[in-house]
């Protein structure tokens, strides 16, 4: 009995979390909270793709923005164009600021999107093909270590001064804005909002289980493999080239996808919020959380846009230097982040709990 209880306590502390998540929460938060806590749990999805890559895997990923950017400028697409077409006085159903600039037409990629399905696929695949042709000509290079993360930095930034250098197809540095309507509802309903925000917390927990699965199967083995010993593992004669670029298209997928449902939680998209410091600041999370904890990772990323939040409100002129100082003292106290923290103090609560068999003395039954 006691056996089945130990082996149940995951799952149903799982469940119990979830449940409560979904249906408590929503009627304790004000609409205003529960949007920036459904925002945090966007951040949190990119937490756990960056949990795979870099903490199963160990590759340093400093460029996950442009993946959350991909994902989120797809659906925001989409989101402009409905609005376009339900407003009269768009000329041809074109933006304003492609009227600014003068174009008298859609470009090919803005029309695909014009239905919600191909918006969404475009969100979970375009940023996995990109990841992937880009994992497979670099690893297979043998590329890791600074010089990955060197690279997918400088994708970051390639990133943004594209979509600022092309104004007329993106929107230039003020991004896209302005989302009334999804798939034929109000995006502005007090109702709508809070069905983001389940959707949010189920797809984080489907992918949870998901990147656990991994973790726990021989090819997440194989990725631990990797991470410590690469080399090693070549000279066994397996090939870590596509196990690192599965784990790095998954890992962009699921930033994909996260962008995707951020933008009609957040209602903008624009390259401040994709370029090379937010990239920075999902790996500082994920650090802060754990990277080698899924849990610790997604929890990480929660906490410190809460703490950005909260510092921001209550001192709104130094919130930078309180938040640099709390990754500094987390990082100093706990190199394995939160989550090791919190490891190594269940390990010390247990030795506490377990009686000590006191010393036989000679002559004494045993």
């Amino acid at each position: 009995m006691t056996t089945t209880l130990t082996r149940l306590r995951g799952p149903l502390t799982f469940t119990a979390l979830i449940a409560a998540a979904t249906l408590v929460v929503p009627h304790l938060l004000e609409p205003f909270r529960l949007n920036l806590l459904a925002q945090y749990l966007c951040y949190a999805i990119v937490a756990l793709g960056i949990a795979l890559a870099w903490g199963r895997g160990g590759m340093l990923t400093l460029g996950h923005g442009v993946y959350f950017g991909i994902g989120g400028y797809a659906v925001a697409i989409h989101l402009t164009l409905a609005r376009t077409a339900a407003d009269p006085l768009s000329p041809d159903r074109l933006p304003q600021f492609m009227v600014w600039s003068g174009r008298t037409e859609l470009p090919w990629f803005w029309t695909a999107l014009t239905h919600p399905a191909a918006a969404i696929a475009a969100a979970v695949l375009v940023p996995g093909a990109l990841a992937a042709l880009l994992g497979w000509s670099v690893f297979r290079q043998r590329v890791r270590g600074a010089y990955f993360a060197i690279l997918n930095q400088a994708l970051a930034a390639a990133f943004v001064i594209l979509l600022i250098g092309q104004q007329h197809l993106t929107g230039g540095s003020n991004g896209l804005t302005d989302f009334p309507v999804f798939a034929g509802h109000s995006l502005y309903s007090p109702t709508a909002q809070t069905t983001l925000y389940t959707l949010t917390v189920l797809t984080l927990a489907a992918l949870y289980l998901l990147f656990r699965h991994i973790n726990r199967s021989r090819y997440g083995k194989l990725l631990l493999a990797i991470r410590d010993g690469e080399d090693r593992v070549r000279y066994l004669g397996y090939d870590p080239t596509w196990a690192k670029t599965l784990a790095y298209t998954l890992s962009a997928m699921a930033a994909g996808i996260a962008g995707a449902l951020f933008v009609p939680i957040l209602g903008i998209i624009s390259p401040t919020l994709v370029g090379v410091i937010p990239s920075i600041m999902m790996v500082l999370a994920v650090a802060l959380g754990g990277r080698y904890s899924l849990a610790g990772a997604a929890t990480g990323a929660v906490l410190v846009n809460a703490a950005q939040t909260t510092f921001a409100e209550t001192f709104a002129s130094g919130w930078t230097y309180l938040q640099g100082a709390l990754f500094v003292l987390v990082i100093a106290l706990a190199p394995q982040g939160l989550a090791g923290l919190a490891h190594h103090a269940t390990r010390a609560l247990n030795r506490r709990r377990t009686p000590t068999p006191e010393p036989t003395t000679a002559g004494s039954p045993t």
